[in-house]
Parts: structure tokens; C-alpha cells; sequence
């Protein structure tokens, strides 16, 4: 039995030595480039990083790959594939949750307008909103969703969650609904905010009915994966006045092209997918990782697994 680990990326020394002690008497090689990690990959027993397709048919051997990302590079050869696979989900759950905060404060307040006024060197005071008393339904419940709806409650918000499995439990939520009833919550939603991952079952899972069904003073948020709101449904949803603004990290195309109509909208924010991108992110997923390679050549069973028919 092979007892070769490959990593791919890019670790400082304290990271790589950490990798090491964890591995015990395993090799453990870091790779450079993806030539270097087509001609181990037909004895590597586990690889730290996505894998292609076309990568993964090399490696016979291959008994667990994790994945450095919170949302893993899934594909039907990786689904039957016998290997386990992990990911560092819910390293970015803290951030996360914090730039869904940001956005929906910066909407609520119209800090579009101040920041105008200050590039214009221009004093303008206006009557803004505040999220106390306010209502968010939040699609999606995993890491980041229950970390938001922690903050949300503390700020005086009503938070109601949809996810598949309505047993799990939720601090924080208010109350818990399956997908089937999102479009029956979406009127009472003062923001709505998705968190969830993108899967089969997400894609495209908010269409026109759903943002007609929004109240027009009600803001929609993406801070997870682009792709779940139909775009051409959200951009006639914000151009015609159906809600009243968006806040966008997380986009079907990326980057986000030039000529994306979102650029340009008054009543939307774009940010380039950048709201989990802490240093406290990176080290939480290597905390992951290393704490798996170390079950990992024990034999012990691993975390963090993902279920690769649902995607995450």
C-alpha cells in the first residue's frame, strides 16, 4: 500500500513543516505545478488540493483528496470514485457572515450616498433605515448561515432559514422551512440572503416568481455562490423597481465581466468574491487539513466529509 501524500498550493515553511509532523512516517511531497503532480499521482494515496478529471484517472491508488476550497470541484468519475473526500468547509463561515452583515447594512443605510457625498466633499444627511425589527430569511443554513443568524438575532432581526433538513438544529433561526416553502416565505422577508452551496438542487432556484413575490422595499444577498438567482430575473428585479437593491459577492460568471449589466446598477453592490479572503480563513483551512492527514494515516475516520452526490 502506497504511503505518498501529495499537497498542491502554495504553504509557507511553518505550514509545510506542520503537514509533515502531521503525516508521521508518510511521504509527504509538495508539488509545484500539475506536471509535477501528473507523475505522482499514479502512487499518491491522497492529495491535498482539487483534483481534475483528467487527474484523477491517474491516480489508481488514491484513497482521500481534500479539497482547499469550502465548495469542492465535484464531477460524476469523482462521485464514484471509492475515495474519500473532504473540504474546508466552514473556514470562511466567520467572514462570510460578516460581509453578508456588511452588505446588508450598507444597503439599509444608503452608504452609497455618503460615499458619494465624500468624493464630492459635500455634507449630506439623510434618514436612513435600521435592521432591528427588520425580517431575514436566509437560504442556506450551513457554517456561514448560522453564524449570520447568531449576529442578525443579536442585532433585534427576525431571522426565518430554509434548508433541507429542518431537524438539524439552528441557533439563532427563528424559525426553519424546507425549499419547497421559500416561495410562500419571500413576502415576509426584508432581506434575503443566500448562503447555501451550488448544487443541482440550488441552481437557478430563484427565478422571477421568487422576486416578484419580494416586498419592493425588500434587498437580496449573495455572499456564497453565484448562479442560485437567475441573473436575467435579478437584473429586471432591480432595474424595474421589484425590490430595492442587491449586494453581490458571489457571481455565475467570474470575474464578473466587464459588461455585466450589475456594474452599473444604482441600487446594487459588487464586490468580487472577495468576503472570505482572511488570513484567519487560510489557517482555518490548513487546521482542517492537517487535522484529517493526521486521522488520515492513523486510520481514524475523517471530517468534514462531503457527501460528493450533494455536492458539499
Amino acid at each position: 500500500m502506497t504511503n505518498l501524500i501529495a499537497v498542491r498550493g502554495q504553504q509557507d515553511q511553518r505550514t509545510q513543516e506542520r503537514i509533515v509532523a502531521a503525516a508521521d512516517n508518510a511521504e509527504v511531497r509538495f508539488v509545484k505545478d500539475a506536471v509535477e503532480l501528473a507523475g505522482l499521482l499514479p502512487s499518491v494515496a491522497a492529495v491535498g488540493g482539487d483534483l481534475s478529471e483528467s487527474e484523477l484517472a491517474l491516480a489508481p491508488q488514491l484513497e482521500w483528496v481534500h479539497s482547499w476550497a469550502a465548495g469542492p470541484q465535484v464531477f460524476p468519475a469523482l462521485i464514484e470514485h471509492p475515495a474519500a473526500m473532504t473540504s474546508s468547509k466552514g473556514n470562511g463561515a466567520i467572514p462570510l457572515a460578516e460581509q453578508a452583515l456588511l452588505l446588508m447594512i450598507m444597503l439599509n443605510r444608503n452608504a452609497l450616498r455618503w460615499l458619494t457625498a465624500q468624493g464630492e466633499h459635500r455634507w449630506d444627511r439623510f434618514t436612513h433605515g435600521e435592521l432591528a425589527g427588520h425580517t431575514a430569511v436566509l437560504v442556506g443554513l450551513g457554517n456561514s448561515g448560522i453564524h449570520l443568524a447568531g449576529a442578525l438575532t443579536a442585532l433585534g432581526m427576525r431571522v426565518i432559514g430554509v434548508r433541507r433538513n429542518t431537524t438539524l438544529p439552528s441557533p439563532g433561526v427563528d424559525r426553519v422551512e424546507g425549499p419547497d416553502r421559500l416561495l410562500d416565505l419571500l413576502p415576509e422577508a426584508d432581506f434575503v440572503v443566500v448562503t447555501a452551496p451550488y448544487t443541482t438542487e440550488t441552481a437557478g432556484m430563484l427565478g422571477e416568481e421568487h422576486f416578484r413575490a419580494m416586498k419592493p422595499s425588500s434587498y437580496y444577498i449573495c455572499v456564497s455562490r453565484g448562479g442560485i438567482a437567475d441573473d436575467v430575473a435579478l437584473e429586471k428585479a432591480l432595474r424595474e423597481g421589484w425590490i430595492a437593491g442587491a449586494g453581490l459577492d458571489a457571481h455565475s460568471i467570474e470575474p464578473l465581466p466587464a459588461d455585466s449589466p450589475f456594474w452599473d446598477l444604482p441600487n446594487t453592490i459588487v464586490t468580487p468574491h472577495n468576503g472570505a479572503t482572511t488570513a484567519e480563513t487560510a489557517a482555518r483551512g490548513v487546521d482542517i487539513f492537517v487535522e484529517n492527514l493526521t486521522r488520515f494515516v492513523r486510520g481514524d475516520a475523517l471530517t468534514n466529509l462531503v457527501d460528493k452526490n450533494a455536492g458539499y
